[in-house]
């Protein structure tokens, strides 16, 4: 009597994990490189809202200031990704940068863990030019 078997063999089985591993290897470092990226908006958000505030306190001040309680910001982006500093503050130029907090996944972000904006009066410079 001839029976016919229904399923999977071994075989057949490993075939699938070992594809399912190689996938997985190509895969998960672009997914963390799509994380780190989409993560560095929380540093943009952050330097915006700088940069709206410095303008606001500029209106009724003779210059920018250096100090965030003053323009009402907070130094820690909303996400908690980065931590911010305002410096080089005058009449007509200031810095920004944001800076991925230590220990947290974001200071993995290679080459983009600190993220800077000096506005001066001729315009505004962003750098590094690949993270922005």
């Amino acid at each position: 009597m001839n029976r016919l078997e229904k399923g999977f063999t071994l075989i057949e089985l490993l075939i699938v994990v070992a594809i399912l591993g190689i996938l997985t290897a190509v895969a998960y470092p672009s997914y963390n490189n799509y994380v780190l990226e989409s993560r560095r908006a929380d540093a943009y958000t952050a330097i915006m809202k700088v940069q709206l505030a410095q303008e606001n306190w500029r209106v009724s001040s003779s210059s920018y200031s250096n100090s965030a309680s003053d323009i009402g910001v907070h130094l820690t982006s909303e996400e908690g990704w980065y931590k911010l500093k305002i410096e080089d503050a005058s009449a007509t130029n200031y810095t920004v940068t944001a800076k991925a907090v230590t220990g947290k996944v974001q200071a993995n972000d290679t080459g983009c863990t600190s993220i800077v904006m000096t506005v001066t009066a001729s315009g505004e410079a962003k750098t590094p030019a690949a993270c922005w």
